[in-house]
């Protein structure tokens, strides 16, 4: 059992076996053997560490986070307060991977900067194996970048020091000041420029481990672990208490009230669960951008805690971008899904009506996964629950064998075949499952294949194979123009 787990880590979910047969396969088919291995590498990797960027508003860390990953997504702005779909995004640095995770400050209430602040950091850190703490060279360190040093040393985790904003020689000197913050090294950078990035970014490589420290309990025998997410006030703690059959979270329906997350060990169908809790966001008036950025942060940290997510929506009022964009987050994660409707007892026959069509329009892409129609004030269904949890994380461990998926693949091409543009027809040579949870394909083709055509594939594969409940990741390795050996 152990040589059969040190092939599958070796070659992604492939054995010794079926792995030297395959790189045969594509040698034989004219791909380049080296790149090959990269790409079942690249596609069949397991869930990679993560980089929390952290620091005090309008230090650049956003402009840190889009230098890091190579391109424009964390949005940046002169003023604190903007918000952001997306927290968390992947990035490459001397061939190896890693998620960046970017905590973009906004105005926190004055009346409490330094713990909204310490709060937004310590949810980022507490998902991360490694920080990069961000402080602005030319204003030095503040009151507020002390409070974040004392949280660091408290989370024990490897931080990075970036002196941002040195955009030449004469800034060295204010990034060597820096030195007193007693984290190590600062190292000067002008994430607006580049200048320095490429010494920032080694000394991360060199804080992040190779694979990331959460290891997920299933395989070592410990709880599985479920993130409970859904925008505010949609009865995450109701549920909570529901399922553990005490009080174990506070429900208040009054605004502003936050609390820290509990991670809650609750035992369901004789299973233990590991519950990570992120209810009690709720919005302030005066800071509802804020408030639904943090949610965002907070929703990420748990989805990285997390294996399978359990989406609550709100059957009684109509599915809102934030739903549908709460339910992107867990699909983007690569974590299991259930989705819970949520006060099924209160729908009349006409929201029943209207809640199915917006399901079939609004949720199509995620037609896939388990769905529960729950009541948390009356407990309606919640033995449904466990069920759901199961078949998702079931699909979302499925693997398929090269030999059957390529016989597969096989009847596919022939029986539908890719449309022919501009005369060609570009046609699937064979491919493989390079990893699980969630499950990743790489196919190798002889031309482009269209989006739609890789919908039809996913969407046949799931038909053929099950994988109900799990996002599948497929990718497609084109063949280069070459001569083919004979």
């Amino acid at each position: 059992m152990n040589d059969q787990n040190h092939a599958a880590d070796e070659h992604g979910a492939l054995g010794d076996a079926e792995y030297t047969e395959f790189m045969e396969l594509a040698a034989e088919e004219g791909f380049d053997p080296e790149e090959v291995e990269g790409d079942l590498a690249a596609a069949g990797h397991g869930p990679l560490p993560v980089l929390a960027v952290v620091g005090r508003p309008n230090v650049g860390k956003s402009t840190l986070v889009n230098r890091i990953i190579g391109r424009r997504e964390a949005v940046v702005e002169d003023k604190p307060g903007v918000t952001r779909d997306r927290v968390t995004y992947e990035a490459e640095w001397a061939g190896r991977r890693f998620k960046v995770v970017d905590t973009g400050g906004w105005e926190q209430d004055v009346l409490g900067i330094d713990a909204a602040v310490a709060a937004q950091a310590e949810f980022a850190i507490d998902a991360a194996d490694a920080v990069v703490f961000v402080v602005d060279s030319k204003v030095g360190a503040t009151d507020t970048d002390e409070a974040v040093v004392k949280l660091l040393r408290r989370a024990g985790k490897p931080v990075v020091l970036c002196a941002n904003k040195v955009d030449g020689p004469s800034g060295e000197a204010d990034a060597a000041a820096l030195w007193n913050l007693g984290l190590g090294e600062p190292y000067p950078v002008s994430s607006l420029h580049g200048r320095g990035t490429g010494d920032l970014l080694d000394a991360v490589l060199e804080a992040l481990p190779e694979a990331p420290r959460q290891t997920f309990g299933g395989g070592l025998g410990g709880p599985r672990r479920v993130a409970l997410i859904g925008r505010p006030n949609v009865g995450k703690s109701s549920l909570l208490n529901k399922v553990a059959g005490e009080e174990r979270v506070v429900v208040n329906e009054m605004a502003g009230t936050t609390r820290d997350p509990v991670d809650e060990l609750i035992e369901l169908g004789g299973v233990t669960w590991k519950f990570v809790d992120t209810a009690g966001i709720r919005r302030r008036v005066h800071l509802q951008e804020g408030a639904d950025y943090y949610a965002s942060l907070r929703t990420a940290a748990a989805l990285e805690k997390a294996e399978v997510a359990v989406v609550l929506i709100d059957a009684s009022e109509s599915i809102s971008v934030q739903d549908t964009r709460i339910i992107s987050m867990a699909v983007d994660a690569g974590r299991a899904l259930v989705i819970a409707y949520n006060k099924w007892d209160t729908l009349d026959e006409e929201r029943r009506y209207y809640l199915e069509r917006e399901i079939e329009q609004d949720l199509v892409q995620v037609q896939w996964a388990p769905r529960v129609n729950v009541s948390a004030r009356t407990g309606r269904h919640m033995e449904k629950l466990v069920p759901a949890i199961e078949t998702a994380l079931e699909g979302w461990e499925t693997r398929v064998p090269t030999g059957r998926l390529n016989a597969f693949l096989g009847e596919i091409v022939a029986a539908h075949p890719h449309p022919i543009r501009g005369g060609k027809q570009p046609r699937i040579l064979f491919g493989t499952q390079a990893g699980v949870r969630p499950p990743r394909f790489v196919l190798f083709a002889s031309g482009f294949l269209e989006a739609g055509y890789r919908r039809f594939v996913e969407r046949r594969l799931r038909e053929e194979f099950g994988f109900e409940g799990t996002p599948i990741h497929i990718s497609v390795r084109v063949r280069e123009k070459r001569g083919r050996k004979k």
